[in-house]
């Protein structure tokens, strides 16, 4: 029986949108999203969001903007890592730095995580980190396992869902 500390999920393209950026106040959940969040809440797993937002670099956005939109969603923290693509930080995803930060902050042993995502880099950073990995089909998940596959091609997922309610059910199957 696998036990789980804790779930790492996305935001854009896993919990809603396309994939593409959308201002905290104008971000729409999936319609499934938060009985998603929900189902994981009630079997007792912490529930982190971990994203990449590089337009709070550019003052597009703030991280209490995006701290106040993951606490609506229930979130018990969020791990955001505000850099642009070109600052060389440790934390942007595909680094696993934002889930290596959770691991010290929560004491959390990685390999009893899960990660939920719709990119490469989102299963490349939990492949680093040590956590389990789950893509979802919606935002980007569909062009991630088809056109661009090539680019985390020594990556797998150890499940691949439609959405986030059907990875939230396969994480509970997993209890």
């Amino acid at each position: 029986m696998v036990k789980f500390q804790a779930v790492f999920i996305d935001r854009d393209g896993t919990i809603g949108g396309t994939g593409h950026y959308i201002y905290p106040r104008d971000f729409v959940p999936y319609s499934f999203s938060r009985e998603a969040l929900d189902l994981l809440h009630t079997h007792q797993l912490k529930l982190f969001a971990c994203t990449n937002q590089w337009r709070i670099s550019r003052g597009q956005a703030t991280l209490s903007d995006f701290y106040e939109e993951f606490t609506s969603y229930g979130f018990d923290d969020a791990f955001i890592c505000p850099h642009g693509p070109d600052d060389g930080c440790s934390c942007r995803k595909p680094k696993p730095g934002l889930l290596l930060k959770a691991a010290k902050k929560y004491q959390l042993d990685l390999s009893k995580t899960i990660f939920i995502g719709d990119t490469g880099t989102d299963m490349c950073a939990a492949d680093s980190a040590g956590a389990q990995k789950i893509l979802v089909r919606t935002g980007w998940g569909e062009s991630s396992l088809h056109e661009y596959r090539i680019t985390w091609a020594q990556v797998a997922p150890n499940y691949i869902a439609k959405d986030l309610l059907e990875a939230a059910h396969w994480i509970v199957d997993q209890l």
